[in-house]
């Protein structure tokens, strides 16, 4: 029904607009709990072989949301109930930011992608923590977490230390975002000696409260060989919990569309299908280097349950999806589960 009649409709409008909409009828619904059990019923599948444990933190399936459609926190309890593992919101900075300009979000249809420019436009920590204590339900949240664009890189570590601070006793784990290619030179800060003075500083504030939460280094896909080869050593060197590989790329290829409607869509990074292949290239790699110590989250092109498998089989502990969850719908979870 999603396919065939919903999307075809949804897909007439503004890609933005539509996301907002989707939010709003997201909030709706949880706010009336009546309709709780029926969406438990529908999109839930609960089976004690999906259930694992990774960084300490019980997960009731393998499959998460990755960070960008709930930035602020505003459906945490609807999205748990279609199904998902795991939440995580973000990015979130510690004062609100609009954004970059609009239009910022399109469709690659033919590829089933997106490409974003959105620059972290969120209503800022202090609200989604507001959010996050009026969480009624038990579902695993991740606090996705960056700096704000008037902030330069050298003041970078103050930002990231204020959403660390202000989120640290409302969320399962903090993930750190130093890869998203829409605010400007942030991707500088996965450069070896910033992203080790930056880590370093996160895990001394991790100690400074009762209970320790694991933190998580989100990263490109567009990074080479040696630049990873810096990231596992660091991660090491620092004991940085794991790593979620990977965000958006920068990269265009692997899409079916001219050199002339590529450039129309302009900067941004891509998600979706087109991310597959480079998104379990890394996870791989880094697998290979870290073993089991570092659990790694796959995120890149996850479609199905053939998607899921590759990324596990890679060496990935658990998966996050985005892009499919607006082409397939509120089943993509359940449908995946059930082909498990």
């Amino acid at each position: 029904m999603y396919k065939h009649l919903i999307r075809p409709i949804l897909f007439l409008f503004n890609p933005e607009k539509v996301h907002n909409f989707t939010m709003w009828v997201l909030r709706f619904y949880q706010t009336i709990r009546i309709f709780n059990p029926i969406f438990r019923l529908l999109y839930q599948v609960k089976d004690k072989k999906f259930e694992r444990e990774v960084f300490g933190i019980k997960f009731p399936n393998p499959i998460g949301l990755a960070a960008g459609l709930d930035k602020d926190g505003e459906a945490i309890d609807m999205l748990g109930m279609l199904g998902f593992g795991f939440v995580e919101v973000g990015t979130v900075t510690p004062k609100p930011q609009p954004g970059n300009p609009k239009p910022r979000l399109f469709r690659l249809k033919r590829n089933q992608g997106l490409i974003n420019r959105m620059g972290f436009n969120n209503n800022g920590v202090e609200e989604l923590v507001k959010k996050l204590r009026q969480k009624y339900t038990s579902v695993v949240v991740g606090g996705n977490i960056g700096k704000n664009k008037i902030t330069p890189n050298e003041d970078a570590v103050s930002d990231y230390i204020k959403d660390f601070q202000a989120l640290h006793d409302y969320v399962d784990y903090i993930a750190i975002n130093i890869s998203s290619p829409n605010t400007p030179n942030l991707r500088e800060l996965q450069n070896k000696e910033p992203l080790k003075q930056l880590l370093t500083a996160l895990k001394n504030e991790d100690k400074k409260f009762e209970k320790s939460k694991p933190i998580l280094l989100k990263i490109a896909p567009d990074l080479t060989d040696s630049q990873l080869d810096d990231i596992v050593e660091i991660v090491s060197e620092v004991g940085i919990d794991g790593i979620i590989a990977t965000n958006t790329t920068i990269s265009r290829e692997g899409i079916d569309y001219s050199k002339e409607e590529i450039e129309s869509f302009g900067a941004g990074g891509m998600s979706g299908k087109p991310l597959k292949k480079r998104s379990t290239e890394v996870i791989r790699y880094l697998h290979s280097k870290l073993g089991e110590k570092t659990p790694i989250i796959g995120v890149g092109g996850i479609s199905n349950a053939e998607d899921v498998r590759e990324k596990l089989e890679a060496g990935a502990s658990l998966v996050e999806i985005f892009t499919s969850f607006i082409y397939n719908g509120p089943a993509t979870v359940k449908k995946i589960l059930k082909r498990l």
